[in-house]
């Protein structure tokens, strides 16, 4: 079999797994967020937090609970590295420095990521089990708990209430997270991934030296990691290491894991504003840029040149011989597009435009299907984008889902587009600026540029992988992508949550003959365009300096 052939075939068994996944889970999900039961362990943590689950928020109250919440997880989670010195389980590691310290907090409470540091010979198993993989679950369901009050806002009328900020994020934690992940660690143990609390050990070379190993709870953190889209690997080589990922069946297996909530959150959606004709616009929109990419980075990867990539199969530098060059095409591919960032390969000895690929999928915004919740909240802002530029278009007062599309609706739309762009553009030009943090780069030239375009790319678009050459473990880099990582994440909540607000407080606009249809293909493409529109007037400038000019060369 052809490695082309390999590849569209994973892709197609990828599709089929994922449509199998989408009804039953979104609405499933839909039930969740729209139960008024509690479980009886759900009622102990509401009493154990002091919440009552029950009463309903505004946008400002329900901002408040997820800033508050996130707070206390950074400084809880700063505070647990900066202690590990003493804490059992440390495999003797010293406790974190501070300004990787905090960078590790603010990018896994930011659902981001980010590593600046060599998992294995950094982390002890308390931190990485009671500190990183729990916040790999709450990460993700705050998320989502953001992406479902902007969902209710489109479903409620004449009410600023939004739900309950602390059942939504158990329920997301308790009911979706939890019982997945479990499912997931138990088939990547069944298929080879290490689940255990062994300490350092040394094992034996060829070359007759020996190497030191650390065993861990890996296949139960893999679960969470790319189910919640997070990304950060329990080993610094992430998803290219055979105790997280080990043959090419779990790598296709990860990725269904990073896909199914994302895509399956556009059924939920449908449900909950009943119109699933709604859902199924959204998802196409997705599904089109998700399938679009990997058929664009494929050819980019089997477009080879010359008797060595002849020999090779293909551009094989930098990839794993167990998955080959479909299999890291669709990981790659599938990570940028989410907020996940586990990467199977070295994304820095991608083709310059197979780089560009990967870059681009982040500045999108990470939509298609995106990071879960993120993707589906994000997506829907640029659905009132494009439903802003048709009535525009046409001379109407744009209307989206039975809700106006007002001055303030689109000004808080317009503030969520603007902010993760100039946080990725102003660090990534002062760092280019000041003489110091270019001596992190490996490489000169374009592919240097890229590799601290990408590196502000990731964090603040919170998906955490890395272009790799860059030695991003200064002072300079953990505090830049630090701070870049706790903006990108929240700041655009402030403005989902505010917009979600606004349309909860309308009345319901009935449906007239010069209404947009919403539901249709026309929308599909409209949307679709929209997003590729908006995000190449915003970044190509700094992508021709980068991997435009590397690919072209």
């Amino acid at each position: 079999m052809s490695p082309v052939l390999a590849g569209v075939l994973q892709v197609l068994a990828l599709i089929a797994a994922l449509a199998l996944a989408y009804r039953p889970l979104g609405d499933y999900m839909a039930r969740v967020y729209s139960s008024e039961k509690h479980l009886r362990v759900e009622k102990w943590i509401y009493k154990g937090i002091g919440a009552n689950p029950n009463a309903e928020m505004r946008w400002t109250a329900y901002l408040r609970g997820v800033l508050a919440f996130s707070a206390v997880s950074v400084l809880f989670l700063y505070l647990m590295q900066r202690v590990q010195g003493s804490l059992p389980g440390s495999l003797g590691f010293r406790s974190i420095d501070p300004d990787q310290a905090f960078n590790t907090a603010a990018s896994f409470v930011a659902n981001t990521n980010w590593q600046s540091y060599y998992g294995e010979q950094a982390m002890g198993h308390v931190v990485q089990t009671g500190g990183l993989a729990v916040q790999n679950f709450v990460s993700a369901a705050v998320g989502i708990a953001v992406a479902v009050a902007l969902v209710r806002g489109f479903a409620r009328s004449r009410t600023g209430e939004l739900g309950n900020f602390w059942a939504d994020l158990v329920r997301g934690t308790v009911r979706i997270l939890i019982p997945i992940a479990v499912v997931g660690a138990l088939v990547l143990v069944a298929c080879g991934a290490i689940q255990n609390f062994a300490g350092i050990h040394e094992v034996g070379q060829f070359t007759g030296g020996t190497q030191q190993w650390n065993g861990g709870a890996v296949a139960s953190q893999e679960a969470i990691k790319e189910l919640g889209t997070n990304g950060g690997g329990y080993f610094n080589a992430n998803s290219a290491h055979p105790f997280e990922n080990p043959n090419a069946f779990t790598n296709l297996f990860e990725v269904f894991l990073i896909l199914v909530i994302p895509f399956a959150l556009t059924r939920t959606f449908g449900k909950m504003v009943g119109s699933i004709k709604q859902g199924y616009a959204i998802l196409a929109t997705m599904a089109t840029i998700w399938v679009g990419f990997i058929a664009l980075m494929m050819w980019t990867e089997f477009a080879h040149h010359g008797p060595a990539f002849d020999l090779a199969g293909g551009a094989m530098e930098g990839k794993e011989n167990r998955f080959g060059i479909g299999g890291t095409s669709i990981f790659a591919v599938s990570t940028t597009l989410t907020s996940t960032g586990a990467v199977d390969g070295f994304h820095s000895s991608l083709t310059g435009l197979g780089g560009g690929i990967t870059m681009l999928g982040m500045q999108l915004g990470e939509i298609a299907p995106g990071g879960t919740g993120s993707g589906l909240y994000g997506m829907l802002i640029m659905a009132i984008i494009a439903v802003f530029i048709a009535g525009l278009m046409v001379g109407r007062t744009p209307e989206y889902l039975g809700k106006k599309i007002g001055t303030r609706e689109i000004k808080f739309a317009a503030c969520y587009i603007l902010i993760t762009p100039a946080l990725v553009l102003v660090f990534t030009a002062l760092s280019m600026a000041l003489p110091t943090p270019k001596d992190s780069m490996l490489n000169g030239g374009a592919h240097g540029f890229s590799e601290i375009l990408y590196a502000f790319t990731s964090g603040a678009n919170n998906n955490g992988s890395a272009f790799a050459g860059l030695s991003a473990d200064t002072n300079w880099f953990n505090t830049t992508i630090g701070l870049a990582m706790l903006l990108g994440r929240f700041l655009p909540m402030v403005f989902v949550l505010a917009l979600a607000g606004s349309l909860a407080e309308q009345k319901p606009i009935p449906e007239t003959a010069g209404t947009l249809r919403t539901q249709k293909p026309l929308f599909t493409g409209l949307l679709v365009g929209t997003i590729l529109i908006i995000t190449g007037l915003t970044y190509f400038p700094a992508l021709a300096l980068g991997p435009l000019a590397e690919g072209l060369a």
